[in-house]
């Protein structure tokens, strides 16, 4: 979830996460400036392999989302400028921020129509409903928790004690422990999970065969265990057994009320979508921009429509071809063994095609489910490597139809 925030009066986008205890500023780039109060310096700690970073504390700031403002916000600045979830992404993200919102709040999340809306918790009313369903919430160090169960390999019931993580693209993680069940379940693969503050995380992919929250069930649903090392950072987990993030909240909207302890959820019409996998194994990211020449003329001379803009840079040549400046796309990331790194793809190339569309004109989350539409299905992929277009054939795969087996 991505928010409009005015910070000072400057304008950002901030990652709306329930798992932030104080708002974060970074990647300010493509600000002229923002202008922060009372600053001190700080080191910060959050997920990922790396280090500890530097950063500032600020005081006395003035934010405002829609109509509620704060003249009183605390936030903190990260410096490290390679801090960037714009790129992954594929829009501009300036921030994160969570409890100062939620706990002021009570929260309407439509993630079907995607629509956020706040509301005076004095004079919220519930709708009376039988769709919808209260659980507890439960509030430590400004993180808000839920109760839930999931079922492994053996069948048998877990009850889990899971992190509310909007900020969290991925559907769930699990910690490992194996004297209360959580154990991991044969059928797993190693996996790239996200970028947290301080670094990249990985862990061991794998689908449980249920996970309930309420009386809602999910079946098959798609899970991961994190490394211990990207939790490094965090002293003391408590009783908390891992968190869910907006993979399987997307499937429900949501009525966060953290003033009075407590959430509702109601499914929607993404309850029975499928639970997405990388099944080509590669991850990609924005990587500036890049100059693409287009023909706008037929055979006869006749000009084509010009029904999509392709950039914010346009320039008409007089042999009728359009020079436009777009986004360009890397491979970031492949994983070992997967469709994509047997076939020959390599970090670093340039996407050009899938599948023969051009992928300019395509956000980045609809270019990632080209790639991996369904099993069976045979993806092309039109790349740039020194100069050179290449074309890459792979055919993607069931990742669980034979499980890595533990040691």
């Amino acid at each position: 979830m991505v928010v409009p925030i005015e910070l000072n009066g400057a304008k950002l986008s901030f990652i709306l996460d329930t798992g932030v205890s104080s708002p974060i500023l970074f990647n300010l780039s493509d600000q002229d400036s923002v202008q922060i109060n009372n600053v001190s310096e700080i080191t910060l700690k959050g997920l990922g392999e790396g280090e500890p970073m530097k950063a500032l504390r600020s005081k006395h700031n003035t934010l405002k989302l829609g109509n509620a403002v704060s003249y009183n916000q605390s936030l903190y600045v990260v410096l490290d400028k390679d801090i960037n979830f714009s790129t992954t992404l594929g829009i501009p993200v300036h921030g994160i921020i969570g409890y100062d919102i939620f706990n002021s709040f009570v929260v309407e999340v439509n993630y079907a129509n995607q629509v956020i809306k706040l509301f005076d918790e004095k004079k919220y009313k519930y709708k009376n409903t039988k769709k919808q369903e209260s659980l507890p919430l439960t509030l430590v160090n400004k993180k808000a928790f839920v109760d839930g169960a999931i079922t492994l390999e053996d069948g048998v019931e877990t009850p889990v004690k899971l992190l509310l993580d909007t900020g969290s693209s991925d559907a769930l993680w699990l910690f490992h422990n194996p004297e209360i069940g959580l154990d991991i379940p044969d059928a797993h693969y190693e996996d790239f999970l996200g970028k947290g503050l301080n670094g990249n995380i990985f862990g061991k992919r794998t689908k449980l065969s249920g996970l309930r929250l309420g009386t809602f069930q999910l079946n098959e649903a798609k899970a991961a265990f994190p490394y211990k090392e990207s939790f490094g950072a965090i002293k003391d987990l408590g009783d908390r057994n891992g968190s869910v993030g907006g993979e399987v909240l997307k499937r429900f909207n949501i009525v966060f009320d953290y003033p009075n302890g407590k959430i509702a959820i109601s499914k929607n019409g993404k309850f029975n979508d499928p639970f997405q996998y990388n099944l080509a194994g590669i991850e990609l990211q924005h990587n500036g921009l890049r100059y693409i020449a287009q023909r706008i003329a037929d055979v006869n001379g006749m000009v084509t429509g010009d029904e999509k803009s392709f950039g914010n840079v346009q320039i008409l040549m007089e042999n009728r071809t359009r020079l436009s400046l777009v986004p360009e796309i890397v491979v970031s990331g492949i994983r070992a063994g997967s469709p994509a790194a047997e076939a020959g793809l390599q970090e670093g190339d340039v996407v050009l095609a899938v599948n023969g569309k051009r992928i300019h004109d395509y956000k980045l989350q609809e270019i990632l489910q080209m790639l991996n539409h369904k099993k069976g299905k045979r993806v092309r992929v039109l790349i740039e490597r020194y100069n050179k277009d290449l074309m890459f054939t792979f055919v993607l795969k069931d990742l669980f139809e034979k499980g890595i087996k533990k040691p």
